[in-house]
């Protein structure tokens, strides 16, 4: 049974309905997972973005010695294989048209000033699909390409 707003469905190509703040829930509820968007309206598969917990960035970057950016944070593979880990362990509860194959971080988090979120405080989706659409296609050529 799928509950959610009717506007936030994801029907993937295949013609399955999928209820994306079930999912996004799940990965919220990691540790390291602040936010998370999960996208793939006529695609094979889903993608996210993701905002990391900003404790978590922080105590990773003192810990490695690095700065607490994005930027930084987001090309560094042992941080994005523990997000990555964090992703795998949601997608252990998940159905397969429901897991989440692939994901990029968000440049900020998502908040009412950049308009990502509603004053409610929730997702809009159309804002982050606007501002991250380029790179979440890119996201399934990469995949293809077996990278």
């Amino acid at each position: 049974m799928i509950t959610d707003r009717k506007k936030d469905i994801i029907v993937n190509s295949g013609g399955d309905n999928i209820s994306p703040q079930r999912i996004e829930g799940l990965m919220t509820l990691e540790t390291e997972i602040s936010q998370a968007m999960v996208y793939g309206d006529d695609k094979p598969y889903l993608v996210a973005v993701i905002w990391p917990d900003e404790d978590f960035m922080r105590e990773f970057a003192r810990d490695n010695s690095i700065n607490n950016d994005i930027d930084e944070l987001s090309q560094n593979d042992t941080f994005r294989k523990i997000i990555r880990s964090a992703i795998d362990r949601v997608n252990t509860r998940l159905s397969t048209i429901e897991k989440v194959r692939s994901f990029m971080f968000a440049e900020a988090a998502f908040g009412i000033d950049n308009e990502m979120l509603t004053p409610s405080m929730k997702i809009r989706r159309h804002k982050i699909r606007d501002a991250y659409g380029q790179q979440l296609d890119g996201l399934y050529q990469r995949k293809r390409k077996g990278q």
